[in-house]
């Protein structure tokens, strides 16, 4: 479950210049605990050290959908000088050229997607907004995820955002951020 999450986080590139070594594929995540929804764990050392928290979806729709584990992570890449990279990980391709959109109360985020193979991702499409999202992560009791798969299956998942704000700064803390 977490080498395919710490797979999928190594595959952001696209806000710096700076690319983090990856750590060797031996080193596994350190788990760092648990707070109510959400997991914390730290993989890796120096410029290529990440520090991560994620979640799986509470409910997810439609629930006969035969598909991998899906998740939520919000990644610290300490020698990208990167703090707090929202990522979603569907457990499916995402359809090719498509926008997944979360909501956290009333607010919206988009999100473009990447596919590697197998295995589908999203980012926030619009960097800027990282802040806005923390915030409503750290004060919205649920996040809903909607996005297409390749074979064109409207997905929605219902992540809780329980525990959240600790379970953030706790890797914050840990990566130094």
């Amino acid at each position: 479950m977490v080498s395919v999450i710490a797979g999928a986080a190594h595959a952001r590139t696209h806000r710096t210049e700076a690319a983090a070594a990856a750590p060797p594929a031996s080193e596994g995540p350190n788990f760092l605990g648990r707070y109510k929804d959400w997991s914390a764990y730290m993989r890796g050392s120096g410029d290529g050290r990440v520090c991560y928290v994620l979640s799986e979806p509470k409910a997810k729709e439609p629930a006969n959908v035969n598909r991998d584990p899906a998740y939520l992570l919000i990644n610290d890449w300490p020698g990208r000088r990167s703090k707090a990279e929202a990522e979603i990980v569907p457990g499916y391709p995402y359809k090719d050229g498509s926008t997944v959109t979360m909501h956290i109360g009333s607010e919206t985020f988009d999100f473009f997607t990447k596919n590697e193979g197998s295995s589908g991702s999203a980012w926030i499409l619009n960097p800027a907004d990282d802040p806005r999202l923390l915030r409503a992560l750290r004060g919205g009791l649920t996040a809903v995820v909607t996005g297409t798969s390749r074979r064109g299956t409207l997905t929605k998942d219902v992540y809780g955002l329980s525990g959240v704000a600790d379970a953030l700064d706790h890797i914050h803390n840990a990566c130094g951020m």
